[in-house]
Formats: structure tokens, C-alpha cells, sequence
């Protein structure tokens, strides 16, 4: 391997060509993985149980109402947060 053949990914110069994926492929660098996904998901139930809770508190619904939107937002958001600390492994 020469030094030209290594190429300095910090090296200010000419943007390389990256290669890219066959279309259709599904594992190119755009390709959205079940990670992310259920990131995604996990996000949105936090704040829609959320919204929920605090919608439930200003109509004043029973407690077992907000007890259940409390327990499905922190599980969602305890589950968020176990997958980013397994993440930083």
C-alpha cells in the first residue's frame, strides 16, 4: 500500500467518489435499519403517552387513566434510554 492509495478521511482537498449501493439493494448507507426503527416507534409512544397524560389531567380523568398513560411513557422512555447505554458499548 502506498501513500497515495491511503486517503485521509480529515485531508481538505477534492470530495472523493463513495461508492454506492445497487438501487433496491436495502443495505446501502441510506438504508434504514429495525434500530432505528423502533427508535422511531419508541419515541413517538413517549410523546403521545405523554400528550395523553397531560390531556387526561386538564379534562380530569380518573387516576387509573393517568396511571396507565405514566406507566406506558416511562417503560418506553426506560427502554429508550437501556438501548442508548447498551448502544455506547
Amino acid at each position: 500500500m502506498t501513500h497515495q492509495d491511503h486517503q485521509d478521511p480529515y485531508r481538505l482537498g477534492a470530495p472523493q467518489a463513495v461508492p454506492t449501493a445497487a438501487p433496491g439493494s436495502g443495505d446501502g448507507p441510506d438504508a434504514v435499519s429495525r434500530g432505528d426503527v423502533l427508535r422511531t416507534l419508541l419515541w413517538a409512544v413517549v410523546v403521545l403517552s405523554a400528550v395523553t397524560n397531560m390531556a387526561l389531567s386538564f379534562t380530569g380523568a380518573a387516576t387509573a387513566l393517568h396511571l396507565a398513560s405514566g406507566v406506558v411513557t416511562v417503560l418506553a422512555a426506560g427502554t429508550l434510554v437501556v438501548r442508548g447505554l447498551r448502544g455506547r458499548r
